[in-house]
């Protein structure tokens, strides 16, 4: 495979948004080296003035219709890529905002923190172009080799540490399972391309090859079962880096998983459904169920977000535009009431040195916002109206209905019950029962500007969600033409 390298303005154009964040990269390390007075406070504010830079191209792009391909195709950017890199960043810029105050307690290193943020950041937005195998391999590593520093930062923290430990090794175990997918669906049918693969026929070295490098973005978005990672790295590593491990990460695979299964397998779409099926009622139920005996509400936010993706699964087992269009609201839903948790648990943990539900005890009576914000927030994971998570979910099971996948939405309407009693023991402890310590909790502006900001992205998008549905349907353009489940499709086995 060969290709011209050389670029030409508009092919650098394209490139704008990935050459500015690197830059400002550059920038921030340049001064973290050389001005050693500079505080750990004001790179923070310095990164958060690039991703936001960085997002006001995005968002230009996608005013004006700036799309185009590179490298024969290797790298997308439409209205898809455009959608996810905007998510991307704003969980990056509500990400770097709320650590702020947890960086002031690290002993070391608080500098090249931001640094590995923003080269996470990066290797996600290269991901939500990717447009053929070989791409995807590369910005999956990329991305991920920055969470293998972050979720051992707190290097005298042996929780961290072993955290650290587990998601390397399973981080490289799911590598390798992409690796050998790749090869095999590539010996296949002599091509990595997605466009490419979607004209040939189907083998069952190709099912094969698929059906790992699915395990591999599995583990990536938490589905079981390959989530065994989560509940430890979720407790283990730094709040804020949990939190950036939480969405912006399951964003930029789910680009992947929608591009590959909406384009290269298309045609194979009544033999991929069936798998997003199980996968939906399994991460639904098993993290529902395992949530309830949670005592620590890292981990209990770690089983909510497994069951969360479950949701996710529904619409790409819809297999649909509307099913896609979906997803793209659901994940902006999700990124406003799950960030918005996670600062609430930052905030409270980083005054009471504990993130253990029953110490949530009282909390109203020692910082009603906090527990009303997380009240909010809590309702919103849950599907409550007229919150933007009930609205997220609805559409979702629409799509679901409109494929009659009527098992799905049966178990999908059961989770729900199930996630709000342990949604609800959370409440109960922080509005009936009485504080162990009655002393007032006081949090940064930093981390309630991260607040305030989820409370009003639960609320907008839950009243007037019309905007952000628009928005969702004009990014899954290039999906209009998918076929229901009733069409004839040939098998992913050949013939």
């Amino acid at each position: 495979m060969t290709f011209d390298l050389a670029l030409t303005g508009s092919d650098l154009l394209l490139l704008l948004p990935e050459i500015l964040l690197t830059l400002w990269l550059c920038l921030m390390v340049c001064l973290d080296f050389s001005m050693r007075k500079i505080t750990h406070q004001n790179l923070a504010y310095l990164g958060i003035g690039g991703v936001l830079a960085t997002l006001v191209v995005l968002i230009w792009f996608d005013l004006t219709g700036i799309t185009g391909t590179l490298f024969k195709n290797m790298f997308v950017l439409d209205r898809l890529a455009i959608f996810f890199k905007i998510f991307i960043l704003l969980a990056t810029a509500l990400v770097m905002c709320s650590s702020i105050d947890s960086v002031r307690t690290f002993r070391f290193f608080k500098g090249e923190y931001y640094f590995l943020v923003l080269m996470s950041t990066l290797g996600m937005m290269f991901m939500a172009s990717a447009g053929d195998l070989l791409s995807v391999f590369v910005t999956v590593e990329f991305s991920t080799f920055g969470f293998y520093v972050l979720v051992a930062y707190l290097r005298d923290d042996l929780r961290s540490s072993e955290a650290g430990l587990k998601f390397f090794i399973l981080g490289v175990f799911a590598a390798g399972l992409l690796a050998y997918g790749i090869s095999l669906v590539y010996g296949e049918t002599g091509t990595l391309i997605f466009s490419d693969i979607a004209g040939t026929s189907g083998s069952y070295g190709m099912t094969i090859g698929f059906l790992l490098i699915f395990a591999a973005l599995g583990f990536k978005i938490g589905a079981v079962p390959f989530h065994s990672w989560i509940p430890d790295t979720y407790q283990g590593a730094p709040t804020p880096v949990t939190a950036f491990l939480s969405i912006a990460p399951k964003g930029a695979a789910i680009a992947i998983l929608i591009r590959m299964f909406y384009v290269a397998l298309a045609s194979f779409k009544p033999m991929w459904v069936l798998l997003f099926i199980a996968g939906s009622i399994l991460s639904m139920t098993y993290g529902n169920i395992v949530a309830i005996a949670q005592k620590n509400i890292k981990r209990l936010l770690a089983y909510s977000g497994i069951a969360q993706i479950g949701n996710v699964l529904i619409g790409l087992a819809a297999g649909t535009k509307q099913g896609s269009d979906a997803i793209l609201f659901y994940l902006l839903t999700y990124l406003f009431a799950n960030l918005g948790a996670f600062a609430v648990v930052i905030g409270v943990s980083h005054i009471i040195k504990s993130d253990e539900i029953e110490d949530y005890s009282g909390l109203n009576r020692r910082s009603p916002f906090l527990a009303a914000s997380m009240l909010l927030f809590l309702l919103s994971l849950a599907g409550v109206p007229p919150l933007a998570g009930f609205i997220g979910k609805l559409y979702l099971f629409v799509a679901a209905i409109d494929q009659e996948l009527y098992t799905l939405l049966i178990f999908g309407l059961i989770n729900i019950i199930i996630s709000m009693y342990y949604y609800l023991i959370v409440v109960k402890k922080m509005y009936i029962n009485e504080p162990l310590d009655p002393s007032p909790l006081t949090v940064s502006i930093p981390l309630k500007t991260v607040v305030y900001v989820g409370i009003a992205g639960t609320l907008l998008l839950g009243i007037y969600p019309k905007p952000f549905i628009d928005w969702a349907v004009s990014a899954t353009l290039m999906f209009s033409n998918i076929a229901g489940p009733t069409a004839a499709a040939g098998s992913i086995f050949g013939g």
